[in-house]
């Protein structure tokens, strides 16, 4: 991504988000690195907006290494380049949002970082699903940004569900990147200067509504399959996008599966009704699947509470996961440190841990 307008030799970071805080963590680490915020990922290659002469860097073998994937930079990102032109660390995030990794029940995958709103898309074509909505607001609300739902499609006719508890308290948008409707509050409520992120299923027509958003054909678009009205992978990387009004917009592809992670504070918000009725319970132990007298049971939907169930279990599997991962690793670092000792000991006998 550049600006427009951008001159290689001055760039104007604050278009891009830089604060006074991130100014701060840069001067800790010593004037001998630059900042730069990442605008995409691709195969190992990081494109950068905001550096004065480098488009493009790859990370320093030390960062290569780093076994932690949350350490690694994400779309979204200030990152630091040093003297060589690689990139040497990432600066604190504010926000991130993380996924579970597919097929790989510990792995974390930082989707995008450092936005200020999650913008949920879902389409009004049939591809509405209220289960799977729950858990992307879910994760929205874990990321530490504020969530939005945003209907796509709304030119098809179709009248918007009534969302409820579900999206208590969330700005609601119906637009439609054929007639325009929805598109220009959409820009405002993303803002000079504020970063959000596209995300949602295949074929809900993100990459339509990017274009609508810039003004311009950028994202490429597929039809949705007629036979099962499943949508294709139009987009097929992370990328930052520089909205007219200055705003920020990161597009993501399709991911039909958004597996939770370790955190339950989006649960909570999600669910707020649920939770709230829990304290109603005859028993402190009631698992509210079908106890007598229980007074979630007796009033929410029982579609939503076996969703609510079933994200439950997978963040408590998720949270056994990550306990014996960190216990593998307590116990990997302890035996370097052990390895480490007796070879010292080897060429100074004196030596004493």
């Amino acid at each position: 991504m550049r600006i427009p307008g951008e001159r290689r030799s001055i760039v104007d970071l604050s278009r891009l988000g830089w604060n006074l805080s991130l100014q701060s963590s840069l001067e800790s680490l010593g004037s001998h690195l630059c900042p730069a915020r990442v605008a995409a990922v691709h195969r190992g290659a990081f494109a950068l907006a905001g550096h004065p002469h480098l488009e493009r860097a790859e990370l320093t073998g030390r960062l290569q290494a780093d076994p932690d994937p949350l350490a690694h930079p994400a779309v979204g990102d200030w990152v630091v380049i040093d003297q060589g032109g690689r990139i040497a660390g990432v600066l604190p995030r504010t926000t991130q949002l993380v996924r579970r990794a597919a097929g790989r029940a510990h792995a974390a995958q930082v989707v995008a970082a450092n936005m200020d709103l999650v913008l949920v898309a879902t389409a009004l074509d049939g591809d509405l699903n209220l289960r799977r909505l729950e858990r992307y607001l879910a994760i929205a609300w874990d990321s530490g940004a504020s969530p939005a739902v945003v209907l796509t499609k709304c030119d098809l006719g179709e009248e918007p569900p009534a969302l409820g508890e579900l999206a208590a308290g969330v700005p609601i948008l119906a637009t439609s990147a054929i007639d325009g409707r929805g598109v220009a509050e959409l820009r405002a409520l993303v803002g000079p200067g504020r970063t959000a992120v596209l995300v949602g299923s295949s074929g809900v027509g993100k990459s339509s509504l990017i274009n609508a958003l810039l003004g311009e054909k950028r994202q490429r678009t597929l039809p949705v399959r007629e036979s099962d009205r499943r949508g294709r992978h139009a987009t097929t990387h992370r990328e930052l996008f520089d909205l007219p009004d200055g705003g920020l917009l990161i597009d993501t592809p399709g991911m039909r599966l958004l597996g939770i992670y370790d955190d339950d504070s989006g649960m909570g918000a999600v669910f707020a009704d649920i939770e709230e009725l829990a304290a109603s319970c005859r028993f402190r132990s009631c698992r509210h699947d079908g106890e007598p007298g229980c007074a979630v049971t007796a009033a929410v939907d029982s579609d939503r509470l076996a969703g609510w169930r079933k994200l439950q279990r997978e963040l408590a599997h998720a949270e056994r996961k990550l306990d014996r991962q960190a216990a593998r690793s307590e116990k990997a670092r302890w035996k370097s440190i052990h390895r480490s000792a007796r070879a010292r000991r080897k060429i100074d006998p004196k030596f004493d841990p």
